[in-house]
């Protein structure tokens, strides 16, 4: 019966069926089929209600209204002229205040594209009119977009706690380390590859006055993130928290707020909002179908009684997700595949705080993978002229420090758990 479904998905997925409306037309196949005909079909709005009337759920459309104020606001460019002036001495300094930038806004947003596009107009003129390989620099900011997603707030660890009932709290604090970790890793390669470019320093009084102006960028972070391990408020409560401060930073600050740009804003955060909510009430449908049939439990059973080592199917698990990667956005591969992999992994002893940081990571692998790595298009739209080969081939480096650092979060799970105990 699994492969019913799966052969339906991958067809009508063929055929151009946007994946929500994928799911929900195998879901109500499946509810008509198995769960009593027109009866079965009755359970449609109750299921659609129940995902969607979850407390933890409110925070992911403030964090997507946030990401977009921020879009808008002019703190990306602030933080990354702050960065230039602290780093540009370095070998490949402008290459280091990038990724910083991506890091930063990353804490901010919580939106890998918001990311990219945010310090890729300010970031790419800048560094190939001062000597930058043009793929380096797409290569560089494709990658740092992708901590948007692993350094909180995160959309898909909202989404992660949201289908398995784990603390987004502490989805959140277990991101911290890897993600700051992560841009480290990042940086020492950058570096190290363009090395050969170095500018004259920056006096301390332009460095001051550079993080002076991007003081009110600096502070979001240590905001959101400070007051959900203080125990302030809830990831949720720092949605909010984070909109207002947004816009009053865009609006007051910046004077960057003016009736066109709400209206932008609002109409990209209710269409972004939309799509993500879509995919998830056609997952919620397709899980409960797949749950009614007892396909997660016959795939948890099968993985648990194979003679092989609980971390041959780890491995197996996360080729599945960098496949799925390929074809697929972040959003439709978290809720398609946590119904079946989740129990799986507890059935195996993992702890699953840990394994939602390594599917993040793995995320950020699909971002960046062709043939449907957004950031790769999203790149491709702020550079036209740059073809999606040539991101591709930047990117790539990137990619495999992503698959070794999976590597050494698994042999060092205290870098995901160290932080999380006091968390809620």
């Amino acid at each position: 019966m699994g492969w019913f479904f799966a052969g339906g998905m991958a067809s009508l997925m063929l055929v151009g069926v946007p994946v929500a409306f994928a799911l929900s037309v195998l879901a109500a196949i499946g509810l008509y089929l198995f769960n009593g005909g027109a009866l079965g079909l009755s359970q449609i709005p109750i299921i659609a209600y129940k995902a969607l009337d979850d407390f933890t759920m409110s925070a992911l459309p403030m964090y997507v209204l946030m990401s977009q104020i921020l879009l808008f606001s002019g703190v990306g460019k602030e933080l990354y002229e702050m960065a230039s002036r602290w780093l540009r001495h370095l070998p490949g300094g402008l290459a280091l205040a990038t990724l910083v930038c991506c890091g930063i806004f990353a804490a901010i947003s919580g939106s890998s594209v918001a990311t990219a596009v945010t310090i890729g107009m300010v970031a790419i003129p800048e560094m190939t009119s001062r000597g930058y390989e043009k793929k380096a620099v797409l290569g560089l900011l494709a990658a740092g977009g992708t901590l948007g997603i692993l350094i909180p707030p995160s959309v898909p660890m909202i989404i992660y706690g949201s289908v398995t009932g784990e603390s987004v709290g502490k989805l959140f604090i277990a991101g911290v380390l890897p993600g700051i970790l992560l841009l480290l890793i990042f940086m020492v390669y950058a570096s190290w590859k363009m090395r050969h470019i170095k500018e004259a320093a920056a006096t301390w009084s332009e460095r001051w006055e550079g993080t002076r102006k991007a003081i009110w960028g600096l502070m979001m972070p240590v905001l959101i993130i400070g007051g959900i391990y203080s125990g302030l408020f809830t990831p949720t409560e720092a949605a909010a928290v984070g909109v207002v401060f947004s816009a009053l930073v865009a609006g007051i600050v910046y004077k960057s707020l003016s009736w066109s740009n709400i209206k932008s804003i609002l109409l990209s955060t209710v269409a972004t909002n939309a799509m993500i909510l879509f995919i998830i009430v056609g997952a919620m449908l397709f899980g409960f179908i797949l749950t009614s049939l007892q396909i997660p439990q016959a795939m948890t059973e099968l993985a648990t009684s194979l003679p092989v080592s609980k971390w041959v199917v780890f491995i197996l698990i996360n080729i599945l997700l960098l496949v799925l990667g390929c074809f697929l956005e972040t959003v439709s591969i978290l809720v398609i595949t946590l119904p079946i992999l989740y129990p799986i992994i507890m059935a195996l002893g993992f702890d699953p705080i840990w394994f939602a940081i390594i599917m993040v990571v793995n995320m950020e692998l699909a971002l960046i993978t062709p043939p449907v790595g957004l950031n790769l298009f999203v790149l491709k739209g702020v550079d036209p002229s740059s073809p999606i080969s040539a991101i591709v081939r930047g990117a790539a480096p990137y990619a495999v420090i992503m698959i070794l650092f999976m590597v050494l979060l698994s042999v060092f799970p205290w870098l995901t758990l160290g932080f999380i105990e006091n968390v809620q």
